[in-house]
């Protein structure tokens, strides 16, 4: 999965950076898009990596029907 799986951190960093009294807001808005785009794809992979677990759960009883499996 993602290095990026700790929202609560992506969160407080977000905070800070809002708050920089070092960053313009060109870098802040830059800054802000990267951290945004993280999230999106944690989410991403979290639906795909559930939807995965699903369809497996679903094929045992069908593996193992066919012998494939106990």
């Amino acid at each position: 999965m993602s290095s990026h799986k700790d929202h609560a951190h992506l969160e407080k960093i977000k905070e800070a950076v809002q708050s920089s009294e070092v960053l313009n807001e060109s870098e802040k808005s830059q800054t802000m898009q990267r951290i945004d785009e993280w999230i999106m794809e944690d989410k991403a992979e979290g639906i795909i990596y559930e939807e995965l677990v699903e369809i497996a759960n679903n094929i045992k009883p069908l593996l193992a029907e066919l012998g494939l499996i106990n």
